[in-house]
C-alpha cells in the first residue's frame, strides 16, 4: 500500500511540474509576441475586449506565468488549478478550433485533475517528491 501512495504522490507532482512548465513557457511566448498570439482570438471575441489587444495579451502572458510558477512551487495548487482551468475554457471558447485545441484540452484536463486532488498533497513540497 505504501508503494501505491508514493506512486500517486509522484504522479501528482509530475503532472504539477509539467503543467507548470507549460503555463510558464506559453506565458513567456505570449509576452515575447503578444500581437502574434492575438491572431488566435476570434473576431467576435476581440470586439468584447475593453483594453487594447496588445495589453490584453500581455496580461494573459503574465497570468500564465504566475499560474505556472504557482504550480512549479507547489503553492496554492488548488487555486492555480481552478484559475488555470477557467483560463483554458476561455481560451477554447474564444479561439475556435485550431492546431492548439487538442493541447488546450489536455491542459484543461491536467489543471482540473490538479485542482481536485491538490488537497491530498498539500503538505508535500516540491523538494519532497
Amino acid at each position: 500500500m505504501v508503494y501505491c501512495c508514493c506512486m500517486e504522490r509522484t504522479g501528482f507532482h509530475l503532472l504539477r511540474f509539467f503543467i507548470g512548465i507549460t503555463f510558464v513557457w506559453i506565458g513567456i511566448l505570449i509576452l515575447q509576441d503578444p500581437i502574434g498570439w492575438s491572431g488566435y482570438l476570434e473576431p467576435w471575441a476581440r470586439n468584447l475586449l475593453i483594453l487594447p489587444i496588445e495589453m490584453t495579451m500581455m496580461i494573459t502572458g503574465v497570468f500564465d506565468v504566475v499560474v505556472g510558477v504557482l504550480f512549479l512551487l507547489n503553492l496554492f495548487v488548488r487555486w492555480a488549478g481552478f484559475l488555470g482551468a477557467l483560463h483554458i475554457v476561455v481560451v477554447l471558447a474564444t479561439s475556435g478550433l485550431n492546431e492548439a485545441t487538442i493541447r488546450d484540452i489536455g491542459i484543461l484536463g491536467g489543471t482540473l485533475a490538479l485542482a481536485f486532488s491538490a488537497h491530498l498533497y498539500k503538505r508535500f513540497l516540491f523538494w519532497r517528491l
